[in-house]
């Protein structure tokens, strides 16, 4: 059954929830764990709030008097609030609340899902500057564990928000970078530069700039090499 709405059909809630079992199952035959699954499809069910919490905030209509707001407009405030509070709600259910960690007090392991999901996000951005390396060092789940692993699940939700704005952020740089130690370069491979044939270089840089501690800690705690990231930083920093 549908709820109407001016002529128009919506899904009703056992509708929904058919369409989320349907979900679940497909998932399962696919070889998703369940609990990844439903992280997953709370995650797209808190953003789809909180997505439209924000147009509708941006749409909102100022009150006509300065000081004054009319019931309307009251109204209206309370209405974006819960929706608010429900995307809210709905984001600590699939992931937990802020600052959540583990039983001894350290950051939860990255889930296999959380991996996946940053893999999917890291790699257009690296196609965006360079071209695919038969160089890659093949370690992505190792490496995007470790970035992961600085991160609290709260964060890792909206991880891939992050790295797209420090890709747009850095362009200038990321692209000389690759231009002078990635796929095509002049150094077509050397130890010290094995990630700048990995997609996973966005994510390393970008946790390099805002937890560099953490991460080396992660980085030696899953035993990759010191002289990836060593090498990383060299080409970054090096003059235009």
């Amino acid at each position: 059954m549908s709820v109407a709405d001016g002529g128009r059909q919506w899904p009703d809630e056992v509708s929904v929830e058919n369409a989320r079992a349907t979900l679940l199952q497909l998932l399962a035959r696919a070889g998703v764990p369940s609990d990844d699954a439903r992280q997953l499809i709370g995650l797209l069910e808190a953003g789809a709030l909180a997505l439209a919490h924000e147009e509708l905030s941006a749409a909102r209509t100022v009150p006509r008097e300065k000081g004054e707001e009319g019931v309307e407009e009251a109204g209206a405030r309370a209405v974006l609030e819960e929706l608010g509070a429900v995307a809210e709600r709905t984001l600590v259910r699939a992931v937990g609340a802020e600052g959540e960690q583990g039983p001894a007090g350290e950051r939860p392991r990255a889930r296999r899902m959380e991996v996946e999901r940053a893999r999917v996000a890291v790699t257009p951005l690296y196609l965006s500057f360079t071209a695919v390396s038969e160089l890659d060092p093949e370690v992505t789940d190792e490496v995007l564990a470790a970035v992961l692993g600085t991160m609290s699940p709260r964060q890792r939700a909206g991880y891939a928000g992050r790295l797209t704005e420090f890709a747009a952020d850095h362009r200038t740089r990321l692209e000389r970078m690759f231009a002078g130690f990635g796929p095509g370069s002049a150094i077509t491979m050397h130890g010290r530069y094995s990630l700048l044939h990995s997609a996973t270089s966005i994510a390393v840089l970008e946790r390099l700039a805002a937890a560099p501690q953490e991460l080396r800690e992660e980085w030696d705690a899953v035993e990759l090499p010191p002289a990836w990231l060593d090498g990383l930083t060299t080409a970054w920093n090096a003059p235009a």
